[in-house]
């Protein structure tokens, strides 16, 4: 991973750095048939590059912190995406862990990439991920074993020390996606 051009001022200047975006990425998957029925697919494809350009394997990522909208619909559609992109193309029992902090707080509306944003900076600051609560049951339509996915439940350690890699994915009307 090659740091942005842009970090070396503050690392010579001894600024507290929280956190290095390392890559990003917005798509649009176009017309659609209702406001909130996403594609899986093109959600897919913008973290495939996303990835691909910042340079980032799908075996780095320590964590996820996914859109979550908290819908019947809406999560299966994400965490396939997930999945098909980035878990599918970890090693064999070393499923991503992914979680959405509107468990925690509810949904933000247009905000809700931000409060994505500030716990992933909160994570790699703490070197832990706080848990997604209220999951009491997953939705039968997540398939977290095939996808190679891990709805963290349960506060979760992260790696005590090296680099860390969170990604942070967000959505907005009518098939906008960010990451």
């Amino acid at each position: 991973l090659s740091l942005p051009k842009n970090y070396a001022r503050p690392l010579a200047d001894g600024d507290r750095t929280l956190a290095v975006v390392a890559g990003t990425g917005a798509t649009t998957d176009g017309r659609k048939s209702g406001l909130t029925v996403p594609s899986a697919e093109a959600q897919a494809t913008l973290l495939r590059q996303a990835y691909e350009r910042a340079g980032i394997q799908p075996d780095e990522i320590d964590y996820l912190e996914a859109h979550g909208t908290g819908t019947p619909v809406g999560d299966p559609i994400e965490t396939r995406a997930i999945g098909m992109a980035l878990g599918q193309r970890r090693g064999a029992g070393r499923p991503l862990p992914i979680g959405s902090v509107k468990s925690n707080m509810g949904h933000l509306e247009a905000a809700s990439g931000v409060a994505g944003l500030v716990k992933a900076v909160y994570s790699l600051q703490h070197r832990t991920v706080p848990a997604t609560i209220g999951v009491r049951e997953l939705n039968p339509a997540i398939r977290s074993d095939e996808w190679n996915i891990d709805i963290v439940t349960r506060t979760h350690a992260l790696p005590a020390t090296g680099r860390l890699v969170i990604g942070v994915n967000s959505f907005g009307f009518g098939g906008a996606n960010a990451h």
